[in-house]
């Protein structure tokens, strides 16, 4: 005999139809959508009607303009650059310098607001007090008045070209810039880079060899000497081998400034010096909040077993730190790339300062310059990001 189907079981899928508009994952699914739509909408209205009052103006539209010869110099500039160039290459020159300084800025201030953090610790009254003192001053003061006083107050009160400070023969400092020798590879200096970069890839597998060693059985490896033999005593056995095919070319006064070598203009390292020393002393705060966060039994345990404070920091409570440090540290990384565009206050030429700036004025295609300007911040800002959270998801513990 079939089995006879029950009132209650016919009438439960009429049910379940009637009220899918009930179910959240429904209803969640159509309000994201309508938001997306309302949101494209929008973007989509006022683009259109900013590009008629465009075309109603006569003002061209596009990005026709990137092929243009620019007409302008630039003071800085990390690839072959000059007035015949076109806009589009200028906008790489700004794009390099704006990267320029923010990888100058992220290193510096890592160094530096990792020593602050640190000194804020220490047991030593005059260190700490220094460090509370440094963090309090900068951390305090406006970004862009340091940025001022870096550049007009210290910088631009050095001497004149003419009566430069000098190290030697080889470095000189005046209120153009600092001028140092810049290197001329000549045949066989790709040997030795090459075995520059052997040792560092000799270090780096040897590292990963000497961790899981010590892992497994407690026993170091002595990586600093051997480090130091293949990044530094190799390489420059095979400079020696090859006939010293690295030579230097020194700067040389010549009228009124200095030829040759490299330079380093004050806008540079003005705007260097403020977002590091700024930006540090945040990260010094967040160093001695990580630190405080671990465990002071660790800490006991330690040197309970025989290590130094300074084995004991480096070994013990700085990696268990980076976990709570990291994640707040990529803020200010984002923080110091951002505040770079600071950089036009004092004619640094970065990308706000060239392709925001003198670019715009002279084309007046602002809906597309500002486009590209706020995609390569969004851009350095969304790579930045990705790269912290790998290093962070590398340190993090694993939950078994």
């Amino acid at each position: 005999m079939k089995p006879i189907a029950s009132k209650n079981a016919v009438q439960e899928k009429p049910a379940k139809s009637q009220n899918i508009l009930y179910n959240p994952t429904f209803r969640s699914i159509v309000f994201q959508v309508i938001a997306i739509l309302a949101l494209v909408l929008f973007f989509y209205t006022i683009t259109s009607n900013a590009l008629h009052n465009l075309a109603a103006r006569g003002i061209a539209t596009g990005f026709d303009f990137l092929s243009q010869e620019a007409g302008f110099g630039i003071g800085l500039s990390l690839i072959d650059y000059d007035e015949t160039h076109s806009y589009g290459r200028t906008f790489f020159v700004g794009l390099l310098n704006t990267g320029l300084v923010a990888v100058l800025g992220i290193f510096f201030a890592t160094i530096l607001g990792f020593v602050i953090g640190i000194a804020r610790l220490s047991s030593n009254w005059v260190v700490s007090r220094f460090a509370a003192v440094y963090i309090e001053i900068f951390r305090n003061t406006p970004l862009l008045l340091q940025i001022f006083f870096w550049y007009f107050a210290v910088l631009q009160a050095l001497p004149s070209a003419r009566d430069s400070m000098s190290l030697g023969e080889a470095i000189f400092l005046n209120v153009r810039g600092l001028y140092l020798p810049s290197p001329v590879f000549e045949n066989g200096s790709g040997v030795v880079i090459g075995a520059f970069i052997l040792g560092l890839v000799a270090t780096g597998i040897i590292n990963t060899w000497a961790n899981n060693k010590q892992r497994l059985t407690g026993q170091q490896t002595p990586m600093f000497r051997i480090g130091f033999g293949l990044i530094i005593v190799l390489p420059v056995v095979v400079y020696f081998v090859m006939g010293m095919p690295i030579t230097a070319q020194y700067p040389v006064l010549k009228g009124f400034n200095f030829k040759g070598g490299i330079s380093i203009i004050p806008e540079l390292a003005a705007l260097t010096l403020a977002l590091s020393i700024y930006t540090a002393s945040f990260i010094a705060e967040i160093v001695r909040s990580g630190i405080n966060a671990v465990n002071h039994g660790q800490t006991e345990a330690a040197m309970s077993l025989g290590l130094t404070r300074s084995r004991t920091l480096k070994l013990v409570v700085i990696p268990q730190a980076m976990r709570i440090i990291i994640p707040p540290l990529t803020s200010q990384y984002l923080n110091l790339t951002k505040n770079s565009s600071l950089a036009m206050a004092i004619g640094y030429p970065d990308l706000v300062s060239v392709f925001a700036g003198t670019t715009l004025n002279q084309v007046g295609q602002s809906i597309e310059i500002i486009a590209m300007t706020m995609a390569v911040y969004l851009t350095l800002s969304l790579v930045t990001s990705a790269l912290m959270n790998l290093y962070n998801k590398k340190v993090a513990l694993v939950e078994r």
